[in-house]
């Protein structure tokens, strides 16, 4: 039976009526699960094999053989790219380095989380060591029976640093080069701001927050810790009360929500949807400088307002949405690079990188058709990527086109013949196409 006719068979069974019987299903389906991890380990491995065979046969230098795999894995499994590259280095490691714990995984004794697991605290270890851990842990024996997530990093760890005690204390040292802050949008117009910092820095950073809030708290203020220690740290790192100064706001926005109280949500660059009245209330509650880039449907005409006010220096551009298409103003340069409003245009339209399953921040803003192929610089041939995605493009094997539709749509087409389909992001005011009979 090929696996499409499993697929068949597993939405023909009927599901069990009896609390008991359910139970088994669950059960079931999780080691079947666990059993397709291990099988999707191994056909990713022999891929990869397959496809640095073909590069060798066309001549491609050994140091680039492998370039463009991962991404492959991660479109077919519908992922991002840099998770594919994370997949396909999970499954080398299990095929390759670990086989009891590939066992344990394939008999559902292990899921593929906890086999991550066991191969990120090993990853350190040299190919011999990582094997012995693995031979030391034997997952497949039961091990792990009834361990949760922290009892197995830890078994894993301690097996480690038995091994090879100054690989593992030379990783805690490389950590810290590691150190970062991120980004990321929570529901209600909220973020996740996130920093990764070495353990000393970090209890510091917040043993210092709680300190400020213990003595605000203790001096009347009203707000709950929380709030003064997210407020602090705000103020602290802007230099300015309320955290607003000097920055940037793109906002994408129909005229009917502006004007008229239209209910149709607005996109902030960098965030996402938000809500219209939010979006209105930057116009008229916030005490702020306001510069308005307005681009009214096919006309592209342009009017710019600004009005000047002490407390924030806030510019905020408003870029309008053609009715029904929702499409943003069209530019045109014969310029070999894109100039820069017509870089921050393709970002905005884009807002993610627009490889299929890749929503990294945009980096890179390059021609879809490339230059030396006689791809023009006009907004139709331009995409925002992110730099690992604009790399892997210009491997051999691959192609992207610009297809019609209502709204920018790519096509990528990778070495084995693959093409998956990325459209930009909807904006205020779009209207799909409806497909009718």
């Amino acid at each position: 039976m090929g696996i499409r006719g499993l697929v068949l068979a597993l939405e023909s069974l009927a599901i069990a009526s009896d609390s008991s019987g359910l139970i088994d299903e669950i059960r079931d389906l999780e080691e079947l699960k666990s059993a397709i991890s291990a099988r999707h380990a191994r056909a990713a491995v022999a891929f990869d094999l397959a496809q640095r065979a073909e590069q060798a046969q066309a001549g491609v230098p050994a140091a680039e053989r492998g370039m463009g795999v991962a991404a492959q894995v991660a479109m077919a499994r519908r992922e991002s790219p840099h998770k594919g590259s994370r997949l396909l280095g999970l499954a080398k490691a299990l095929v390759m380095e670990m086989p009891r714990t590939l066992a344990a995984l394939e008999s559902g004794q292990l899921n593929e989380w906890r086999a991550t697991l066991l191969v990120k605290e090993t990853a350190c270890l040299s190919v011999e060591d990582r094997a012995a851990v693995d031979e030391e842990l034997a997952p497949d024996t039961g091990t792990f029976d009834g361990a949760g997530d922290k009892a197995i990093i830890s078994a894993a760890r301690a097996a480690a640093y038995r091994r090879d005690p100054r690989s593992v204390a030379q990783r805690a040292s490389h950590a810290a080069t590691e150190r970062t802050v991120s980004l990321r949008p929570a529901p209600d117009t909220m973020t996740y701001l996130t920093a990764l910092l070495p353990v000393a820095q970090g209890v510091a950073v917040y043993a210092a927050l709680s300190r400020t809030a213990d003595s605000v708290r203790s001096s009347g203020d009203e707000r709950t810790r929380g709030q003064i220690m997210a407020d602090t740290l705000t103020e602290r790192v802007t230099g300015t009360p309320g955290g607003v100064a000097g920055i940037n706001l793109n906002l994408v926005i129909t005229d009917r929500m502006l004007f008229q109280g239209d209910s149709e949500p607005a996109r902030l660059d960098g965030y996402g949807i938000v809500p219209a009245e939010w979006a209105r209330a930057l116009f008229v509650d916030e005490p702020s400088g306001l510069e308005d880039q307005v681009h009214r449907g096919r006309e592209g005409t342009e009017r710019r307002e600004r009005t000047e006010r002490s407390e924030f220096a806030v510019l905020l551009r408003r870029l309008y949405t053609a009715p029904g298409s929702g499409e943003l103003l069209t530019m045109d340069s014969k310029a070999r690079f894109f100039p820069q409003r017509l870089r921050s245009f393709i970002q905005l339209r884009d807002n993610t990188c627009r490889t299929p399953y890749c929503d990294a921040p945009i980096r890179h803003i390059d021609h879809v058709i490339p230059w030396h192929s006689g791809g023009s610089t006009h907004l139709h041939n331009g995409a925002g990527l992110c730099e690992a995605c604009n790399h892997t493009k210009e491997n051999p094997g691959w192609a992207v086109a610009s297809m019609p539709g209502d709204v920018h749509t790519l096509q990528v087409r990778t070495p084995t013949g693959h093409n998956y389909q990325s459209k930009a992001p909807p904006l205020p005011g779009h209207k799909p196409t409806r497909l009718t009979n």
